[in-house]
């Protein structure tokens, strides 16, 4: 079997084709990553695999193997034609070309579990570094019946979504990607992994979706604003950066914090998810 540099380079060169900057394509030839990233999808038989960006088809091979259908997602009209043509004999696989964040994966995970008698829905993506934010936020908050999504992202990115609630690398997603999923590294990858070598290194990590939210919250989208505001000036205490924003008057804040026991000049990046969550009820 080829290695997953040769095949690229050989797909590269039957369909002329140059990556694309502006989609931010860099096609992974890294053969260990490859595998890792499959095996932690630990995908069985029964199982529907949603793979979103999967460009020449690299990841694609080994999932169509293991699962019981593979959906691949893809932007590209090039790429289209090249997955109809390379998985033509494949009767588990099926593309669609469309923009992941337009696209009603709750509508397309329904009509597959009613017609294929689906167990689990898993999800497997090598994110364009520009978007990865709004898709993994998309996944998450249309709340669909997946187990575990296992996404390439920029390492930088990594370190933040697999920090705890606050720790120092913390960041506003963390905590809304702790809401809903616990998240583990998978592997780090290098940018030799790619064609063409990305400017920054990546890392695959895996977010195990919760079967009920970490913490419950009268409203959500409250608990949301509530931990946008208070990151969007570090510097400042929590009192004034949500005041600031004109969430909630500085008086009522400050009285929560009391009644909840919150030193009233603690900044926002050290609160807890519990602690948002009991000022998010309390308002």
């Amino acid at each position: 079997m080829e290695n997953a540099y040769q095949e690229t380079m050989f797909l590269l060169k039957k369909y002329h084709i140059i990556a694309n900057k502006r989609l931010g394509q860099n096609f992974l030839i890294d053969d260990y990553v490859i595998k890792q990233t499959v095996q932690t999808a630990d995908i069985t038989t029964e199982d529907l695999v949603i793979e979103i960006g999967p460009g020449l088809g690299t990841l694609t091979n080994l999932l169509l193997e293991k699962a019981k259908k593979v959906i691949a997602i893809e932007l590209d009209n090039r790429m289209i034609s090249i997955l109809k043509e390379r998985f033509q004999f494949y009767s588990n696989f099926e593309v669609i070309h469309e923009d992941i964040l337009k696209l009603d994966l709750n509508d397309l995970i329904k009509k597959e579990k009613k017609e294929n008698s689906i167990k689990e829905v898993k999800i497997v993506a090598n994110l364009p570094y520009y978007i990865t934010t709004p898709i993994i936020m998309k996944l998450l908050e249309d709340k669909l019946e997946v187990k575990t999504i296992t996404v390439m992202v920029q390492k930088e990115v990594a370190d933040r979504l697999t920090e705890e609630p606050g720790g120092k690398l913390a960041g506003a997603i963390t905590y809304s990607v702790n809401y809903y999923a616990q998240v583990k590294k998978v592997v780090d990858v290098s940018k030799e992994s790619f064609i063409p070598a990305p400017e920054v290194a990546s890392t695959v990590i895996q977010l195990q979706l919760r079967e009920k939210p970490k913490v419950e919250v009268k409203n959500e989208k409250i608990f949301f604003q509530l931990i946008k505001v208070s990151f969007m000036q570090r510097r400042k205490t929590l009192l004034n950066s949500v005041s600031n924003s004109g969430l909630i008057e500085k008086e009522k804040l400050r009285k929560i914090l009391e009644k909840l026991g919150i030193e009233e000049n603690i900044r926002g990046e050290t609160l807890s998810l519990e602690q948002f969550a009991k000022i998010t009820n309390e308002l």
